[in-house]
């Protein structure tokens, strides 16, 4: 075994002449108890202003008197007095640290990411985090305490969205915090890394034809330093990755379009070099992508590192250290900040469009746009930046980059979003643009029926509400073919299916006295006139004694447009329904300003429309 022999300075007093004077320091020169090596240390010593002399040796002492000292980091000292004499090296015996367990403990901080270079043993050493390298201000938030014989180290994460803590000893298990155990397992050391120690070497005369045949000229392929390295008896395309000049990884694509990336190296933009400094960035899906926007002309473009996902992630993003797949966009984070606009031109399939709200989840809606490819053929669109090159040329590439649009924002609209909308309405492609006729002449001038307005029909009771609304709608039926639900609590099923086939019919229901001299309905009218009511009519109804809640009326009128195509529906009367207010609101809305019973019957023509369902707010008591 063996034995490294350290001789570290273990405590120094200083003698005084006065003993007086050192009887004086009794109070102010307590012992502090040894603090938690997971807490910072909040204490601060204020020295003597006089500076401490230190002696290479150890002479005897001038006085038999020992002095008291305060023992601060191995070191000991009183106050000046009067003739100071030389410093004393005290129990100055040796220390014997096991050689092989100093090399096991920093072999395991090595592998966890723990600088132990600039390490002290028995102090408490500040070094950046591993993990979260410390935030945007890069501080020194990890706490690390080393005993003196190396047998063990204990550390703290003080950032308050790392916490990251352990201990790990010479022998044994790492003991880590909560979720940092499957965080890291293992924080490896980056490579170093050069184009001799990787063998990469120019490009042949095949692999430049390659990249002549894409559209990519020698000239491209020399500015951004595209290589080849050869695997056994295959040649594979190496992209590197230069940083500031220097070679930070080597991405690899063999003829089968199989790709691979150097182990154990940093993730960052292939290209990052071209957008320092600027305000406008590109970023595309692959590296020929980026060499392709180069020959449009754009050389502030850069390209990931990791392709795309299959589909958006449903979670929340995850803090910066977790977000291991898009890790490359934090490592380029002061390259990203000071850009004003990011132009997102990744695949057009749906993984690129995945990836592009990726990023823009990361880099901010806000300041991003994105690339709408033009159309292949009728049925589909170009793929990428390099198809649009070999197919239409340049010079389309780069208009269809100047044309991008604003990415979008969900709630945050203009205009232009709605300019389709608003042709259909001038040109009146919609067919409703003026409303629908009522089918009385004389109302006509007065009032239509509009998709998606709400009519409220009031009135004193037994005036004739609820047989003007469903005159109303048979003529609608009969008119534009439209079908409705019905939420009628006041009649009863059979007296509404009569009403409303007399009214289809223009026959009355019975030989009675009512009908005047009108001939009945016959039976087969009858038969057509139920095959009508069941193609036309959608019944909503409550099957138990409690009042139907509006909300609940809403939900099945959703449901009658989704599954039969329902163009309006009648609630008749609205006063029926239960208005109860929700524990938490405290003031009437203005959907509970109908609770009185002067209102007999409400008409919502239509309701919902297309699908969707539109909020039910009727006007206050008293209106028309």
């Amino acid at each position: 075994m063996r034995l490294l022999l350290l001789r570290p300075l273990r405590k120094l007093s200083f003698l005084s002449s006065s003993a007086g004077l050192l009887m004086g320091t009794v109070q102010l020169f307590k012992s502090t108890p040894c603090p938690n090596p997971l807490t910072p240390s909040s204490q601060r010593h204020s020295f003597h202003s006089h500076r401490l002399v230190f002696s290479p040796l150890s002479p005897k002492p001038m006085s038999k008197t020992r002095p008291l000292c305060l023992r601060t980091n191995g070191y000991s000292y009183v106050s000046h007095a009067n003739g100071a004499a030389p410093a004393e090296l005290e129990n100055a015996e040796e220390k014997r640290v096991d050689f092989n367990q100093l090399s096991r403990l920093k072999l395991k901080l090595e592998m966890l990411g723990i600088d132990y270079g600039i390490c002290m043993p028995g102090q408490y050493n500040h070094l950046i985090c591993p993990i979260c390298k410390g935030g945007d201000s890069e501080e020194k938030s990890l706490s690390v305490y080393i005993s003196e014989d190396w047998g063990s180290a204990f550390w703290c994460c003080f950032r308050g969205k790392c916490g990251w803590q352990g201990r790990t000893t010479a022998v044994g298990d790492n003991k880590l915090s909560r979720e940092t155990s499957n965080q890291i397992a293992k924080v490896k050391k980056r490579r170093e890394i050069t184009v001799e120690s990787l063998g990469l070497e120019p490009l042949c005369e095949e692999l430049v034809a390659y990249f002549s045949e894409r559209s990519i000229s020698t000239e491209t392929l020399r500015r951004n330093a595209v290589m080849q390295k050869t695997t056994g008896v295959q040649i594979c395309i190496a992209f590197p990755y230069w940083r500031d000049g220097q070679l930070v990884s080597c991405k690899y694509r063999d003829i089968e379009k199989k790709f691979w990336q150097e182990k154990d190296t940093e993730k960052i933009f292939y290209g990052l070099d071209d957008i320092k400094g600027t305000n406008d960035i590109i970023i595309v899906e692959g590296e020929i992508d980026k060499l392709a926007m180069e020959e449009a002309g754009f050389h502030n473009c850069v390209s990931v590192p990791d392709g795309a996902p299959p589909k958006v992630s449903s979670k929340d993003l995850p803090p910066e250290e977790q977000d291991t797949k898009y890790q490359y966009l934090w490592n380029c984070k002061e390259y990203l900040k000071k850009a004003s606009r990011i132009i997102l031109a990744t695949d057009g399939d749906d993984p690129g469009q995945a990836l592009a709200e990726e990023l823009a989840r990361r880099l901010g809606r806000e300041r991003c746009w994105r690339v709408r490819w033009p159309m292949k053929n009728d049925n589909e669109h170009f793929k990428d930046a390099n198809e649009v090159l070999m197919y239409l040329g340049p010079d389309v590439l780069k208009e269809v980059i100047e044309n991008a649009e604003l990415y979008p924002i969900r709630g945050l609209f203009n205009f232009a979003n709605y300019f389709d909308e608003l042709d259909a309405y001038y040109y009146r492609t919609l067919g409703y643009e003026y409303g629908v006729s009522t089918g009385w002449k004389g109302l006509n001038e007065l009032y239509n029926i509009v998709p998606g307005e709400l009519t409220i029909v009031t009135g004193v009771p037994n005036s004739g509400k609820s047989e003007w609304i469903d005159a109303l709608l048979c003529n609608l039926s009969e008119s534009v073919g439209w079908k409705f639900a019905l939420c009628s609590m006041e009649n009863k099923v059979r007296e509404h299916a009569r009403k409303l086939l007399e009214k289809h019919i223009k026959k009355p229901f019975f030989d009675k006295r009512y009908g005047g001299s009108a001939e009945r309905m016959s039976a087969e009218e009858f038969e057509q006139g139920k095959q009508w009511l069941n193609d036309t009519f959608y019944l909503i109804r409550c099957e138990d004694d409690s009042l139907p809640s509006i909300s609940w009326v809403l939900e099945l009128a959703q449901a009658a447009v989704l599954r039969h195509g329902v163009r309006g529906l009648v609630i008749d009367p609205y006063n029926e329904l239960d208005h109860q207010r929700p524990p938490n609101q405290n003031r009437v809305r203005k959907s509970d300003a109908y609770q009185g019973q002067t209102v007999c019957s409400a008409s919502l023509l239509p309701c919902l429309v297309c699908g969707t369902s539109e909020t039910v707010a009727p006007v206050g008591r008293g209106s028309p």
